[in-house]
Order: structure tokens, then C-alpha cells, then sequence
């Protein structure tokens, strides 16, 4: 009897173990396919990163969940008419400042619009700020003109303002990527 106890205690085991490493496989944001770079027009704004004429580009439906600490890095982005951003943002078909603090997520943070006008507090370099969601930084798509021309976005990015970048302390020549944290903001 006690043989039996112990085979099926280790069997439990195994099957526990199985489904949380299904449930953690579950959780990770995988690629969702690739798309295929055009030569872009020239663009001189922010020394946007354009796509290479064949090059392929990594697509994303999906992003890290999001904590208390979610890990990212933050990128520069113009929402001003005639930026770089390309065209209005999505939340509300307007352009807006570059002054203000506002801020595009990759697809799966922008979760459908679920984030618009919501602020998110950005954390990096020794300083937070609270940033708008004006925008999504578009992970399943560009390469076009709708995009600027611009490679789709890393599932982790949050695209932000010069007033981002500014109120975090950032020296203006070291603008342009940066790791930091983000989360809702309370």
C-alpha cells in the first residue's frame, strides 16, 4: 500500500509540475511572423531607425505582462503633426505636443485601446514621470507609410515625447533608447 502512495504522490508531481510549465509557457509573448522592408522616402526627425529595402522585420500581437515593475525600453517619438510618429494617434486621431508628456505602447500594452488617456508612470535614471497613452507603437505592422517607414515596434516599448525623456533627466545627446519600468498609473 505505501508503494502504491508513493507512485501516485510522484505522479501527482509530475503532472503539477507539468501544468506550471505550461501555464509559464503560456504567459510568454511569442513572434508573430515577419514583414518584409520596402526603401523608405528620407526621414531625418529623431534619426528615425527606417526599414532596409528586403530586410525582415520580427511582428508581435502580444507583450510582457504587466506589473508593478513591468521591464522595457524607452524609445523617442514625435506626435506633432509632421513627426516622425507618422499619423495622428490612435486614442483620438489627434496630434499632439511634444512638450507634454505622452507616450505609444507596443500592441499588446495598448491592449485595444484598453490604456487610452490613461496615465502610466515611467521610471528610469533616478526620476518617475506620468506619461498620457496617446498612441500605440504598432508591434504587428510597418514598414509603410502609415507607419513612417518605421520597422514594427519591439513588444516592449513605450515611444515617448521629448517632454518624457526631459523629465526624466536624460541628457539630450543620450536620447533615444533607454531601459526603464512602467506601470499603471494609481
Amino acid at each position: 500500500m505505501e508503494v502504491f502512495s508513493m507512485k501516485n504522490s510522484v505522479l501527482l508531481l509530475i503532472v503539477l509540475l507539468l501544468t506550471y510549465s505550461l501555464d509559464i509557457e503560456a504567459q510568454q509573448c511569442r513572434a508573430s511572423g515577419q514583414i518584409r522592408g520596402r526603401k523608405p522616402p528620407p526621414n531625418q526627425e529623431n534619426d528615425s531607425d527606417c526599414c532596409k529595402d528586403d530586410k525582415y522585420y520580427t511582428t508581435y500581437k502580444c507583450s510582457p505582462q504587466v506589473t508593478s515593475l513591468t521591464k522595457a525600453f524607452l524609445t523617442l517619438n514625435s506626435f506633432e503633426a509632421g513627426g516622425d510618429g507618422g499619423g495622428p494617434s490612435e486614442c483620438d486621431n489627434q496630434y499632439h505636443s511634444d512638450d507634454k508628456p505622452v507616450v505609444a505602447l507596443s500592441t499588446g500594452w495598448f491592449n485595444h485601446k484598453s490604456r487610452c488617456h490613461n496615465n502610466i508612470t515611467i521610471t528610469a535614471n533616478g526620476c518617475s514621470v506620468a506619461a498620457m497613452v496617446v498612441d500605440e507603437c504598432d508591434s504587428t505592422m510597418g514598414c509603410d507609410e502609415v507607419h513612417d517607414y518605421q520597422p514594427p515596434c519591439d513588444n516592449n516599448i513605450v515611444d515617448a515625447s521629448k517632454a518624457v525623456w526631459k523629465a526624466l533627466g536624460v541628457p539630450e545627446d543620450n536620447w533615444g533608447w533607454l531601459e526603464i519600468t512602467w506601470t499603471d498609473h494609481a
